[in-house]
């Protein structure tokens, strides 16, 4: 068993932009924290353009920006970095959420691109959940490749990866080293669906009953495919929902 820790990776790297999704966030990195407690010197460093405190909120609260509904609540958790995209160490693992923070326009987030681009020929694994695909899709990294996203928000952020091999029907995907989620709660399926092939069999299983959390094992049972009116056959039949109804 020793063997395999020292075979897995250990540093992890938590990237992060105003408009995130909470539970994008939280629900893998509650499992990489009950991963820690029973497998040792894992590191995570949470990277960001600068040090100040990122907030999933929109902007600005009660007006119209490049959201796609006006936010009129104040319901917004900050986390703070502590490296900027210079300033952050090698990792093993980077960790992208979705959010709508994610589909600010050009340059917003020109220099998370970039980072993604520099860092992604080192890592061991790139994984995103919901949207953070459209990011990933947006620097080329995903060109040819086979990925998933949130299937609310399927006809606005698989244009934005015109070369990607959109997988509709799917909790999780993987093609490579590349772990892809549908929306915000199937990051936590995929992650311990991740932790479940790079880390002793029995690992995924303790982090998921230590969570008291009721796993999706099966990456292809995805009913919200079919809810929004995807297949796989056509890729998108259907319009997504109205955007009020989108959560990423």
């Amino acid at each position: 068993m020793k063997a395999n820790i020292i075979k897995a990776p250990t540093r992890f790297g938590l990237l992060l932009y105003p408009g995130f999704a909470p539970l994008d966030v939280f629900g893998p990195i509650q499992a990489l924290t009950s991963l820690s407690y029973a497998y040792g010197d894992l590191n995570l460093t949470i990277i960001s353009e600068t040090l100040d405190p990122v907030y999933p909120g929109p902007p600005a609260v009660g007006v119209k920006t490049f959201w796609p509904v006006v936010i009129n609540s104040t319901v917004s958790e900050g986390i703070l970095p502590t490296h900027t995209f210079e300033t952050a160490p090698p990792i093993d693992v980077l960790m992208i959420p979705g959010g709508f923070g994610g589909w600010a326009p050009a340059p917003i987030l020109d220099s998370t691109y970039a980072f993604i681009k520099e860092r992604y020929p080192t890592l061991q694994y790139l994984f995103t959940v919901c949207t953070g695909s459209a990011l990933v899709a947006r620097t080329g990294v995903l060109d040819g490749k086979h990925a998933t996203t949130n299937k609310n928000a399927w006809d606005i952020v698989t244009p934005w990866g015109p070369k990607v091999k959109w997988v509709a029907q799917a909790r999780w995907v993987t093609d490579g080293n590349i772990w892809t989620t549908s929306g915000v709660a199937a990051g936590i399926d995929g992650f311990l669906a991740w932790i479940e092939a790079v880390y002793p069999p029995e690992a995924a299983t303790n982090v998921a009953n230590g969570m008291e959390y009721v796993r999706n094992s099966n990456s292809t049972n995805d009913p919200f495919a079919a809810l929004n009116g995807l297949t796989d056959a056509n890729n998108s039949t259907n319009p997504s929902p109205k955007y009020a109804l989108i959560v990423i």
